[in-house]
């Protein structure tokens, strides 16, 4: 038995969570996919899942095992990359990112791809922390301070956000001339972190600005169609607003007191045998933040 080729399989299968979803991303039969697993269990002397005609799910020791079988497959990858040919990027990526950074990303990874052709990437659109080890993610990118302190995380970048509205919704409403004047609108709310107040800062003094949103939304892609929309008030990232506000879509509201910036950190496991594929995928994210001028500083002015 190729143990490492039985531990992929094990580990696609608890990603999945099906046998016939493995066997389709492995390119192999679902037969041979549950052959090799059961051949894994045979050499551990332990059950690793949970079958029956109807659902699969995870034993207590194929939780404990799914970090081990990492960490092997890791050190294997390392090992071949430093005695195959140099500067060779292969396998596959898995990277979570938010739908904003997920979307600018997305217009930016062909260049990647075309770079190294036995590269592949798999995007995960997430708003909240992943399991990273136990999802099997090899990098994900989170807003704001990351608490744990167990993970690897490195700040790429700031957020910048602007504060908007629809000339459909402002025709109804008048706009807004001081953030105390948010507590008689229509907010559209982001669930990500506190959703019943909204953070804003001048530079010098940060204010936290209550609200009680009559639209709760855990899609920021989804937040940004609903103000276009006239729905009412939202934060938006400059990824998706600064097009719309360039053509008169939706408007810049208060810019002198904008939402509070984040830091955009980049999290994973471990540094240790880090494959060559991960090390290019973090270089390209560092290089794609300082692109963006809104992203490359802790400081960034409002679009005109």
């Amino acid at each position: 038995m190729d143990i490492v080729c039985a531990l992929r399989t094990f580990l696609r299968v608890a990603e999945t969570g099906s046998f016939s979803a493995a066997a389709i991303d492995l390119k192999l039969t679902q037969p041979a996919v549950s052959r090799q697993v059961s051949a894994l269990e045979a050499r551990l002397d332990t059950r690793l899942l949970h079958r029956s005609t109807t659902a699969l799910a995870l034993t207590s020791e194929g939780e404990r095992m799914i970090p081990m079988a990492l960490r092997v497959i890791e050190a294997v990858e390392a090992l071949g990359e430093s005695v195959g040919p140099p500067g060779t990027v292969s396998g596959k990526v898995r990277l979570s990112l938010p739908a904003s950074l997920g979307l600018y990303m997305s217009d930016r990874l062909a260049v990647l791809l075309d770079r190294h052709p036995e590269l592949s990437i798999e995007l995960l659109f997430r708003e909240e922390p992943s399991d990273l080890v136990g999802e099997g993610i090899d990098l994900e990118v989170r807003l704001g301070h990351v608490a744990d302190s167990s993970l690897i995380c490195r700040r790429i970048g700031w957020t910048t956000a602007f504060l908007v509205a629809s000339s459909a919704y402002l025709e109804k409403r008048a706009a807004p001339r001081t953030l105390e004047d948010l507590s008689s609108h229509d907010c559209i709310c982001h669930r990500h972190g506190d959703d019943r107040s909204w953070l804003f800062s001048n530079g010098a003094d940060e204010v936290a600005v209550p609200i009680a949103p009559r639209l709760t939304v855990n899609n920021a892609v989804a937040v940004h169609r609903a103000a276009l929309a006239g729905a009412g008030i939202a934060i938006l990232s400059h990824i998706l607003a600064a097009p719309d506000i360039g053509a008169g879509r939706l408007i810049n509201l208060v810019p002198d007191f904008p939402p509070a910036r984040l830091p955009i950190n980049l999290v994973y496991s471990s540094r240790r045998n880090m494959p060559l594929r991960i090390r290019t995928i973090i270089e390209y994210l560092i290089a794609a933040m300082r692109e963006d001028p809104f992203m490359a500083s802790s400081s960034a002015s409002a679009p005109n």
